[in-house]
Protein backbone atom coordinates (compact mmCIF):
# COMPACT_ATOMS: atom_id res chain seq x y z
CA UNK A 1 0.00 0.00 0.00
CA UNK A 2 2.34 2.54 0.73
CA UNK A 3 5.50 2.70 -1.12
CA UNK A 4 8.85 5.45 -0.38
CA UNK A 5 8.60 8.64 0.82
CA UNK A 6 8.77 11.26 -2.12
CA UNK A 7 9.67 14.55 0.18
CA UNK A 8 9.28 16.84 2.72
CA UNK A 9 6.01 18.83 1.88
CA UNK A 10 3.45 20.91 3.50
CA UNK A 11 0.18 20.09 4.11
CA UNK A 12 -1.33 22.64 1.54
CA UNK A 13 1.06 21.62 -0.42
CA UNK A 14 0.09 17.77 -0.42
CA UNK A 15 -3.68 19.12 -0.84
CA UNK A 16 -3.05 20.75 -3.81
CA UNK A 17 -0.77 18.18 -5.64
CA UNK A 18 -3.34 15.13 -4.52
CA UNK A 19 -6.34 16.79 -5.47
CA UNK A 20 -4.62 16.96 -9.11
CA UNK A 21 -3.22 13.12 -9.12
CA UNK A 22 -4.43 10.11 -10.75
CA UNK A 23 -2.22 8.34 -8.19
CA UNK A 24 -4.10 8.43 -4.07
CA UNK A 25 -0.90 9.19 -1.48
CA UNK A 26 -1.37 9.38 1.70
CA UNK A 27 0.82 12.25 3.86
CA UNK A 28 2.26 11.54 7.06
CA UNK A 29 3.99 14.57 8.68
CA UNK A 30 5.48 16.45 5.74
CA UNK A 31 6.27 13.01 3.96
CA UNK A 32 4.32 11.59 0.93
CA UNK A 33 4.00 7.89 0.23
CA UNK A 34 2.12 6.54 -3.12
CA UNK A 35 -0.84 4.44 -1.96
CA UNK A 36 -0.41 0.54 -4.53
CA UNK A 37 -3.60 -0.79 -5.78
CA UNK A 38 -6.01 -3.22 -4.33
CA UNK A 39 -6.51 -7.01 -5.17
CA UNK A 40 -9.79 -8.40 -7.30
CA UNK A 41 -10.45 -9.63 -3.16
CA UNK A 42 -10.10 -6.54 -1.54
CA UNK A 43 -11.97 -4.86 -4.12
CA UNK A 44 -14.82 -7.22 -4.21
CA UNK A 45 -15.06 -7.66 0.05
CA UNK A 46 -14.73 -3.27 -0.18
CA UNK A 47 -17.86 -3.48 -2.54
CA UNK A 48 -19.90 -5.71 -0.41
CA UNK A 49 -19.32 -3.89 2.70
CA UNK A 50 -20.46 -0.42 1.09
CA UNK A 51 -23.35 -2.15 -0.47
CA UNK A 52 -24.15 -4.17 2.98
CA UNK A 53 -24.01 -1.05 5.14
CA UNK A 54 -25.18 1.55 2.22
CA UNK A 55 -28.37 -0.42 2.14
CA UNK A 56 -28.88 -0.59 5.73
CA UNK A 57 -28.14 3.17 6.53
CA UNK A 58 -30.53 3.95 3.70
CA UNK A 59 -32.65 5.62 5.72
CA UNK A 60 -30.29 6.78 8.35
CA UNK A 61 -28.36 10.24 9.01
CA UNK A 62 -24.94 8.61 8.10
CA UNK A 63 -22.86 8.34 4.89
CA UNK A 64 -20.68 5.48 3.58
CA UNK A 65 -17.55 6.45 1.69
CA UNK A 66 -14.84 4.00 0.29
CA UNK A 67 -11.55 4.65 -0.53
CA UNK A 68 -11.50 7.40 -2.83
CA UNK A 69 -12.41 9.72 1.05
CA UNK A 70 -9.11 10.87 2.30
CA UNK A 71 -9.29 11.13 6.10
CA UNK A 72 -7.58 14.22 7.69
CA UNK A 73 -5.80 13.23 11.37
CA UNK A 74 -5.32 16.54 12.52
CA UNK A 75 -3.44 15.76 15.73
CA UNK A 76 -1.27 13.54 13.80
CA UNK A 77 -0.24 15.97 10.69
CA UNK A 78 -1.92 13.09 8.53
CA UNK A 79 -3.78 12.50 5.31
CA UNK A 80 -5.21 8.74 4.66
CA UNK A 81 -7.81 6.93 2.88
CA UNK A 82 -9.20 4.45 4.66
CA UNK A 83 -11.00 1.37 2.56
CA UNK A 84 -14.02 2.50 3.48
CA UNK A 85 -15.28 4.94 6.16
CA UNK A 86 -18.79 5.96 7.64
CA UNK A 87 -19.60 9.28 9.12
CA UNK A 88 -23.44 10.05 10.70
CA UNK A 89 -25.43 13.41 11.67
CA UNK A 90 -22.76 16.49 11.04
CA UNK A 91 -20.46 15.37 8.63
CA UNK A 92 -16.60 18.04 9.10
CA UNK A 93 -14.85 18.63 6.49
CA UNK A 94 -11.64 20.01 5.48
CA UNK A 95 -12.84 22.50 3.04
CA UNK A 96 -15.38 23.38 0.11
CA UNK A 97 -14.02 20.61 -2.00
CA UNK A 98 -15.73 17.91 0.75
CA UNK A 99 -12.73 15.58 -0.08
CA UNK A 100 -11.60 15.14 3.05
CA UNK A 101 -13.24 14.24 6.25
CA UNK A 102 -12.47 15.06 9.83
CA UNK A 103 -15.27 13.51 11.92
CA UNK A 104 -15.37 9.63 10.93
CA UNK A 105 -16.62 7.59 13.47
CA UNK A 106 -16.39 3.90 11.79
CA UNK A 107 -13.14 3.05 9.75
CA UNK A 108 -13.24 -0.27 7.81
CA UNK A 109 -9.83 -1.67 6.44
CA UNK A 110 -9.46 -4.77 4.14
CA UNK A 111 -6.39 -6.19 5.44
CA UNK A 112 -3.21 -7.42 2.66
CA UNK A 113 -0.08 -8.62 3.15
CA UNK A 114 1.67 -5.37 1.83
CA UNK A 115 -0.66 -3.35 4.53
CA UNK A 116 -1.34 -5.43 7.60
CA UNK A 117 0.95 -4.53 10.18
CA UNK A 118 0.45 -0.62 8.86
CA UNK A 119 -3.17 -1.25 9.09
CA UNK A 120 -2.54 -3.04 13.18
CA UNK A 121 0.02 -0.71 13.91
CA UNK A 122 0.83 2.70 13.17
CA UNK A 123 -2.39 3.30 11.21
CA UNK A 124 -4.75 2.73 13.97
CA UNK A 125 -2.55 4.61 16.21
CA UNK A 126 -3.37 7.58 13.77
CA UNK A 127 -6.89 6.93 13.76
CA UNK A 128 -7.49 6.67 17.54
CA UNK A 129 -6.30 10.67 17.59
CA UNK A 130 -9.62 11.50 15.86
CA UNK A 131 -12.17 11.92 18.92
CA UNK A 132 -15.17 10.56 17.13
CA UNK A 133 -13.05 7.86 15.81
CA UNK A 134 -15.67 5.01 18.06
CA UNK A 135 -15.51 1.94 15.72
CA UNK A 136 -12.46 0.08 13.94
CA UNK A 137 -12.80 -2.91 11.63
CA UNK A 138 -10.70 -5.24 10.14
CA UNK A 139 -11.19 -7.67 7.76
CA UNK A 140 -9.11 -10.34 5.64
CA UNK A 141 -9.42 -11.34 2.70
CA UNK A 142 -7.11 -14.74 3.28
CA UNK A 143 -10.10 -16.34 5.48
CA UNK A 144 -12.65 -15.41 6.92
CA UNK A 145 -11.98 -13.16 9.65
CA UNK A 146 -12.80 -9.54 10.74
CA UNK A 147 -11.65 -7.63 14.04
CA UNK A 148 -13.63 -5.19 15.52
CA UNK A 149 -12.42 -2.58 18.11
CA UNK A 150 -14.75 -0.05 19.87
CA UNK A 151 -13.44 2.58 21.54
CA UNK A 152 -15.06 2.88 25.50
CA UNK A 153 -15.89 5.35 27.30
CA UNK A 154 -12.52 5.09 29.19
CA UNK A 155 -10.94 5.46 26.02
CA UNK A 156 -9.48 2.06 26.12
CA UNK A 157 -10.48 -0.12 23.08
CA UNK A 158 -12.40 -3.68 23.50
CA UNK A 159 -11.39 -6.53 20.98
CA UNK A 160 -13.85 -9.15 19.38
CA UNK A 161 -12.89 -11.46 17.09
CA UNK A 162 -15.51 -13.07 14.34
CA UNK A 163 -14.41 -16.08 12.03
CA UNK A 164 -17.34 -18.68 11.44
CA UNK A 165 -18.95 -17.92 7.95
CA UNK A 166 -21.92 -18.05 9.75
CA UNK A 167 -21.29 -15.53 12.20
CA UNK A 168 -22.52 -11.81 12.46
CA UNK A 169 -21.13 -8.50 14.00
CA UNK A 170 -23.04 -5.32 14.45
CA UNK A 171 -21.41 -1.71 14.10
CA UNK A 172 -23.69 -0.51 17.14
CA UNK A 173 -23.04 2.73 16.14
CA UNK A 174 -24.90 2.73 12.90
CA UNK A 175 -27.34 -0.28 14.42
CA UNK A 176 -25.79 -2.47 11.10
CA UNK A 177 -25.91 -5.80 11.26
CA UNK A 178 -23.34 -7.63 8.91
CA UNK A 179 -22.84 -11.56 8.16
CA UNK A 180 -19.45 -12.55 7.10
CA UNK A 181 -21.14 -14.68 4.57
CA UNK A 182 -22.73 -11.47 3.07
CA UNK A 183 -18.79 -9.77 3.85
CA UNK A 184 -16.89 -12.78 1.47
CA UNK A 185 -19.68 -13.57 -1.40
CA UNK A 186 -18.03 -14.15 -4.48
CA UNK A 187 -14.35 -14.18 -2.75
CA UNK A 188 -12.59 -16.68 -3.70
Amino acid sequence: MLAQAITKVTAQEYLLTERASAIKHEFIDGEVFAMAGASKKHNQIASNLVRIIGNQILHKPCSIYSSDMRVKIEKANKYAYPDIVITCENEDFEDKEEDTLLNPIIIIEILSDSTESYDRGNKFFYYRQIDSFIEYILVSQKKFHIEKYTRQTNNSWLYSEFNIIDAQFELSLISCTISLQEVYDKVK
